[in-house]
């Protein structure tokens, strides 16, 4: 196909992990004021996010096993919002309906609750399993809320491993043409650490120029752009919601799959290391019908989970999807990238 102009939709950006302790409702409120006044969220707005980082960071030392806080940089079509997440292992919610009711609090001392982040959020949700833990999903517009363009909506989280500050993992979504096709970037820099990240930036910023929407002549030009690098295991995917196809080219160790209610069909990538060696690509295609997910992760996640292991998941925000496989599927000190399209129902 001929280059086309192509937006940016969503990235990979800023992300605070903060673990579950006794300094955590302190260390959020601070973080989370800084990153938030860094994309210029009004003052009002900013004493928005921090209650409700408070009341999730309480939540979580009151009541789960462990967990951990995320703050999260969200950059989409030229706007900018904060997403705070919260992640644990147990024991999960046994009614959430009754925990969102603004004012309900299951000790009583607090006296806001769960409700309350759903109330001051732009977008929020909540998903639960019993005995195996929570993920909590709240976002903040710097302006006024804005509603996701198009039948496809997504989201993704990145992890550094334990004892770095920056992630060797990156993910990016642009458009493909003038339609609602849309192109997702997954990339694992090889090894950990800032060359690592280097890598991935570098992957980001080649899809991000490149104006080519065959997902092979894209994987190409991050070829090109990663040579003299360490490299990276990339896969690009098209998702055409009009077709109700995926297609997807992708080199090394980069898991993808499309989730339906009827289970799971994967997408595989060649052997490789994309900058270094890039074997003659191949592309793979598989259905993408309404209320279908799309998953790409590094193997910074482990790619036992079915889609049966997340009831009522698949119909959240992608961001609470991306979180919530993250929470259950993580190895806990790996890099760690995951990118969720999700296809609304009409």
């Amino acid at each position: 196909m001929e280059p086309v102009n192509a937006t940016l939709v969503a990235e990979s950006g800023d992300v605070c992990w903060l673990r579950a302790d006794v300094a955590l409702a302190a260390a959020a409120r601070r973080e989370a004021g800084r990153l938030a006044r860094g994309v210029c969220l009004p003052e009002a707005r900013v004493a928005d996010l921090e209650l409700c980082v408070t009341e999730l960071a309480t939540n979580l030392l009151k009541y789960a096993d462990d967990g951990s806080l995320v703050l999260r940089v969200v950059r989409s079509r030229d706007r900018a919002a904060m997403e705070c997440l919260s992640l644990d292992s147990g024991p999960g919610i046994a009614d959430v309906q009754r925990a969102l009711r603004d004012g309900m609090s299951a000790s009583g001392s607090l006296g806001v609750g769960m409700g309350t982040v759903t109330r001051l959020a732009d977008v929020s949700g909540v998903h639960s399993l019993h005995g195996r833990g929570t993920a909590v999903y709240a976002r903040f517009w710097a302006e006024e809320p804005f509603a996701p363009v198009g039948p496809v909506d997504v989201g993704g989280l990145t992890r550094p491993i334990g004892g770095e500050q920056v992630c060797g993992d990156g993910w990016a979504v642009r458009t493909a043409g003038d339609g609602d096709a849309l192109l997702l970037l997954m990339c694992d820099g090889l090894g950990h650490g800032p060359l690592a990240a280097r890598a991935a930036e570098r992957a980001r910023s080649a899809f991000r120029d490149s104006r080519r929407t065959e997902p092979a002549a894209v994987l190409a030009d991050v070829h090109q752009a990663l040579r003299g690098t360490r490299g990276a295991a990339v896969a690009i995917a098209l998702v055409d919601p009009t077709a109700r196809r995926v297609r997807l080219s992708g080199a090394g160790n980069v898991s993808a799959l499309v989730a339906t209610p009827d289970g799971r069909s994967s997408l595989p990538s060649l052997p490789g290391i994309v900058g270094v060696q890039l074997p003659r690509p191949r592309t793979f295609e598989a259905a993408f019908p309404p209320g279908a997910a799309l998953i790409m992760h590094s193997d910074g996640l482990n790619d036992r989970w079915k889609p049966a292991d997340f009831p009522g998941l698949f119909g959240q925000a992608p961001a609470l999807v991306a979180a919530q496989i993250f929470n259950q599927a993580a190895v806990r000190r790996d890099d760690a990238g995951i990118v969720v399209a999700v296809h609304r129902q009409p």
